[in-house]
């Protein structure tokens, strides 16, 4: 995997399936994913580790089955179309910027 930016827009552009995940990224183990929704997936889950949402685009609503039931949480699209991944090894120095 490259260190350089991912535009997860122009990513997310270069396919179409619903549901059909590609990586874009990875962070210590783990894989960075997008994948385009519509309507309901099935009920799954992952025992060996979490998953992140960030949305680009629209609403994603994401249905938790709990202790207590189920709940939804609302996810709405984010501002941001970039991301990077620094490598431990680097000395990052960050900086906002309006």
């Amino acid at each position: 995997m490259t260190a350089e930016p991912v535009n997860l827009n122009e990513a997310l552009a270069s396919f179409s399936d619903i549901y059909g995940p590609r990586i874009v990224g990875r962070v210590d183990d783990y894989d960075v994913r997008i994948a385009r929704t519509r309507g309901d997936y099935v009920w799954h889950v992952h025992e060996h580790t979490d998953e992140f949402f960030l949305v680009l685009d629209g609403q994603f609503d994401v249905v938790l089955r709990e202790a207590g039931g189920e709940r939804t949480v609302s996810l709405r699209q984010v501002t941001c179309s970039s991301c990077r991944r620094t490598p431990s090894t680097s000395r990052p120095r960050p900086a906002g910027r309006s």
